[in-house]
């Protein structure tokens, strides 16, 4: 499975997805930008955009709802060690109320990885982010994480988080 993401208007961007409404496309935005997430087995209907492969997935993923997407610029040579440490997971975030999906994205066409989460709506996501099991999932492998010569090797840049509402035709 892969995913693609382009950006654009918002006007633009639900025309392609009038124009292509046979594709699993979403559409979502926030107050800076708008995008589409094209997630397939075959070839991406737009011509430039960011390409992932899907290295974990849990749920589906749904019209509507909240995402967050946590934006991970990983080294050549910590890209192994990254994708193990995801694929090995406790898995505690699909047990949450509120969670829709999950999918691990490794880039095909830069070093930033995307952890995309779905919710129902932002309350899940906030209360995740207050439990005890988000508290388990980032703290337990986080000492190794702590040296910064191992840093170096792992990441290229600061993560980044993006948060979106899914946007409906309705909207």
């Amino acid at each position: 499975m892969k995913v693609f993401i382009t950006t654009g208007t918002r006007e633009f961007l639900q025309k392609v997805k009038e124009k292509h409404s046979t594709e699993r496309l979403y559409f979502m935005g926030n107050v800076e930008h708008a995008l589409l997430l094209h997630e397939t087995t075959g070839n991406t209907i737009f011509s430039s955009p960011r390409k992932f492969e899907v290295v974990d997935g849990r749920g589906e993923l749904k019209e509507d709802g909240y995402v967050v997407m946590n934006n991970i610029p990983v080294t050549e040579e910590g890209r192994p060690g990254f994708e193990f440490r995801f694929k090995n997971r406790a898995g505690l975030i699909e047990k949450e109320p509120g969670f829709t999906a999950l999918r691990i994205l490794r880039p095909l066409n830069s070093d930033t990885y995307v952890i995309l989460t779905m919710w129902e709506n932002q309350g899940a996501f906030t209360n995740w982010k207050n439990s005890n099991s988000f508290q388990s999932a980032h703290n337990k492998d986080n000492k190794s994480l702590d040296n910064p010569n191992l840093n170096k090797k792992i990441f290229s840049g600061p993560a980044y988080v993006t948060q979106y509402l899914l946007i409906n035709e309705e909207d």
